[in-house]
Order: C-alpha cells, then sequence, then structure tokens
C-alpha cells in the first residue's frame, strides 16, 4: 500500500515536470495557507508532509522486516529475546522517519508539544488498556516467563503458544482453536507453563481392581503396562503405581508416569495407558468392578385382626 502511494505521487510529481505545471501548482498550493499562531499551515507543507512521511516510513518498514527477518534466522539468541528485538527494530525506525519527516519538511517539533497533553490524557482514559498490555508483553518478553512453543495453561485454555505480539498472546489449543489472550492475563493471573525449565511432565492415573486381586501382582502388571506405552518416558523416571486405599467396591491404586511432550496432549496419553491396563488387566483375569448397590425391599405385616363385632343388645 505504501509503495502504491509513493509511486502514484511520484509519477504524478513527474508528469506535472514534463508539462511544464510543477511551479503553478507548487504555488497554487502554498498559497492555500492557514495561520496557526506562529505556524504558518499551507498545503504544500502538509503534502510535502505526508509524501515525506510515507516514503520514509516505507523505508523503514522495509529495513526492520529483513533485520527482523535476519534476527529470527539467528541460532545465538532464544525465541523471546528475538521476538523483543524484532518489535523494537520495527517500532524505531518507524519513529525515527517520522521525525526526520516532520522535521525536513520545516515543522518545528515544539509546535507539537500542546498535543502531547491531549494524548497523555487520551491515554491515561481511553488507552488504557492498549498500553498495559504493550507494557505487559514487554515485560513477558524480557522475563522469558513464555515463548513461542511453550505449552500453557490459562484458566481454561491448555495449548501451546504460537506468536507473541505487542497486545496479545497467541495460543492455540489441540483441537486447532486459536486463542488471542492479553499480555495483561499473563502478568495478573496464574499461568502454567508446562515446558518453561523442562519438558517432562508427570502425569497421573487413577484406578481400582477387585478384592480378590493380589496388590502386589497389580502394581507389577500397571507399571509393566505403562512402560509399553511409547510416549512414557521410561528412560526418564520409572513409572511407579501405589495402592492408595481400601474402597467401598474396589482396591484404590495410583499410577504415575512421565512424558516429554506435553504439547502433544495430555488426555490421549492417559487414554492409551488405561487402554493398556484394561488389556494387561483382562490378560492376568484381574477384574475391575463397578461400585454394587444391594436394595432390600421390606413389606410391612398385614394385620389380621379385624375389629370385635359390636355386642348385642338384650331386653
Amino acid at each position: 500500500m505504501l509503495a502504491r502511494v509513493v509511486a502514484v505521487v511520484g509519477w504524478l510529481y513527474f508528469a506535472l515536470f514534463a508539462l511544464g505545471l510543477d511551479r503553478t501548482v507548487l504555488a497554487a498550493l502554498d498559497g492555500a495557507a492557514v495561520n496557526l499562531g506562529a505556524v504558518r499551515l499551507s498545503m504544500l507543507l502538509v503534502l510535502k508532509a505526508v509524501v515525506l512521511s510515507v516514503a520514509l516510513i516505507w523505508i523503514a518498514v522495509l529495513i526492520g522486516n529483513m533485520t527482523s527477518n535476519w534476527i529470527q534466522k539467528s541460532g545465538d539468541l532464544t525465541p523471546s529475546l528475538k521476538v523483543l528485538i524484532s518489535k523494537l527494530i520495527k517500532i524505531g525506525p518507524i519513529v525515527f522517519a517520522g521525525t526526520i519527516a516532520l522535521s525536513a519538511t520545516g515543522i518545528d517539533l515544539t509546535a507539537l508539544t500542546i498535543f502531547s497533553g491531549a494524548v497523555g490524557v487520551g491515554i491515561g482514559f481511553g488507552l488504557q488498556k492498549v498500553v498495559s498490555n504493550f507494557i505487559s508483553g514487554i515485560i513477558i518478553l524480557l522475563d522469558k516467563s513464555i515463548k513461542p512453543g511453550d505449552t500453557i495453561t490459562l484458566g481454561e485454555t491448555f495449548g501451546s503458544i504460537r506468536d507473541l505480539r505487542s497486545r496479545f498472546v497467541s495460543v492455540i489449543t489441540r483441537d486447532g482453536k486459536e486463542y488471542l489472550i492479553p499480555n495483561e492475563d499473563f502478568i495478573s493471573q496464574q499461568v502454567v507453563n508446562w515446558s518453561f525449565s523442562s519438558d517432562y511432565v508427570r502425569i497421573e492415573v487413577t484406578f481400582g481392581t477387585s478384592y480378590d486381586s493380589d496388590p502386589h501382582e497389580v502394581v507389577r502388571i500397571a507399571i509393566e503396562a505403562a512402560k509399553t506405552i511409547p510416549r512414557v518416558a521410561s528412560s526418564y523416571v520409572q513409572p511407579v503405581c501405589w495402592m492408595t486405599a481400601f474402597g467401598a467396591s474396589s482396591l484404590d491404586f495410583k499410577l504415575r508416569f512421565w512424558i516429554s511432550d506435553p504439547s502433544n496432549g495430555l488426555t490421549n496419553i492417559r487414554g492409551e495407558v488405561l487402554m493398556a491396563l484394561w488389556d494387561a488387566f483382562k490378560a492376568a483375569g484381574i477384574s475391575i468392578p463397578f461400585p454394587h448397590r444391594e436394595i432390600i425391599m421390606k413389606t410391612p405385616v398385614e394385620v389380621t385382626a379385624h375389629k370385635a363385632a359390636p355386642a348385642k343388645r338384650t331386653a
């Protein structure tokens, strides 16, 4: 879009120059002016400022994108630092280009100080959330609490971070939904980062067996069944199984194991382990009971005695 604007304005100026109308048009634009105190604001000045600003900003964006792509390919920087440097490189040249454009057109920058108060009031009232999210995004990048690729849980949202923006964080869930969560939420709320310092995560599965089963054999079979699942990191930490309670209708157990890829899902690995337990217990003749309820119906005793007949009166 910026390239088109620069091209159109450039071709228009060259056309006027070729026809010899450039001086006439420039004089007419300079004549349409308004005096704002000590500042003379003409159409020519506004046009020069717009054209020069668009051209310099287009160049700044082009340089910023090229530098950002070069930084993203660097293998010596962390993902969070790459995002932070890329944002500064994109924003810095644009601000610098705008300042140069205003100075080159002859506009006194001190005359714009009157607008700083209005901008401050606008930020204080209408842009609180925008500024808060922007500052929160910088804090997140500096403290490296989250980075692209991390698996996180925020409230009821579980997924992996896809992108860090100046206002929000893009989190994509296992079902393909992409949540745009404001940066402020990652500062003010509790965030579970499943891969902050390590990719290994412990998973827990509960189950029960009948009272006829040997609990020692149940523990052995459960551990061996968990080891058969490829995603279970048995080489990191061996699975463990503990008997936890004598339940109402079963012996209760907890099976704990570790995985190294939480981004691939948690419910599916629990399901795979439960299926392996089912197959192993079925092969070993160990039953998994279901709750039994015994209902005893008691009927009231029938009253067989009849009311006594009234005595006959005698004369």
